[in-house]
């Protein structure tokens, strides 16, 4: 995690991702980069009218040059809070498309929920699922405590998902305090393939560093992500980490229903890993 991605979805002050990406940054000795995405006005300008269509180019101009203005001031707080490799890009065109063309030189996607309806919040889940890197989605407020990540809480199946989220998490989980919760219907995580000796979750923790407690999550499928939150909650973790499932390659914008719940209902971040 030595190079952050940020969505910021505001050039005037510092979002709920912009506060919470910096300030990870800092305490990872990582650089970060926001990126601001203005609409193209090549895919938005009115065709009726010509004299509307000169109104909304200026328009369009204008924005950009005010968003490409923040960049100093980003720095210059990025640098304040510790991080002095700080990046602030300006896109014109699709948020989303965007994101996923700079997710592909970073580390992790930092992403939270609209306030406002500036873009709709259901661009998060394909954003998860497309982007390839761990993306962690900060929950429906607007703002958040400064608070560090102390304790973190770990979701496992045995699904390669899962595995991918908790490796990606690593760098946030030695010196904290982390608790495990185990599905009750572990997954076949190998595949046909057999091993011996076979792959134990706490064993690879343990490798790494990490010490964990164990909780078992006895819950229906359609319940899992309610058990996760309340475990979680229970717990007191500043962090969930948890694998993200699509439907089938045919429809993956479609989440399976604990990632979808999970998304929805979170009141802590959670890193999500496709």
């Amino acid at each position: 995690m030595q190079d952050i991605l940020i969505h910021a979805r505001d050039y005037h002050g510092h979002t709920t991702a912009c506060e919470f990406g910096v300030r990870l940054a800092a305490t990872l000795g990582a650089s970060v980069t926001a990126v601001y995405a203005c609409p193209h006005p090549m895919y938005f300008s009115p065709v009726v009218y010509p004299s509307a269509i000169t109104a909304f180019m200026e328009n369009a101009l204008e924005l950009v040059k005010n968003a490409v203005q923040a960049r100093p001031a980003f720095e210059q707080w990025a640098a304040s809070l510790g991080v002095p490799k700080a990046e602030w890009l300006v896109a014109q065109g699709i948020a989303s498309d965007a994101l996923l063309q700079a997710a592909t030189r970073h580390d992790l996607l930092v992403l939270d929920h609209p306030t406002i309806d500036q873009g709709s919040p259901w661009d998060i889940p394909g954003l998860i699922l497309r982007a390839g890197v761990p993306c962690i989605v900060l929950p429906q407020a607007e703002a958040m405590p400064e608070r560090q990540i102390q304790r973190v809480a770990l979701a496992w199946n045995g699904s390669p998902e899962a595995m991918r989220a908790i490796h990606a998490a690593r760098p946030l989980l030695r010196g904290r305090q982390v608790l495990l919760l185990w599905g009750a219907a572990e997954r076949d995580v190998d595949h046909g393939v057999e091993w011996d000796p076979s792959f134990h979750i706490l064993e690879y923790l343990q490798r790494h560093g990490v010490e964990v407690e164990e909780h078992m999550i006895a819950a229906r499928h359609d319940e899992v992500g309610t058990a996760l939150l309340d475990a979680a909650t229970k717990f007191g973790a500043d962090l969930l980490v948890m694998g993200a499932y699509g439907r089938n390659r045919f429809s993956e914008w479609w989440l399976g229903g604990a990632t979808r719940h999970v998304l929805a209902w979170a009141d802590i971040p959670v890193l999500f890993r496709h």
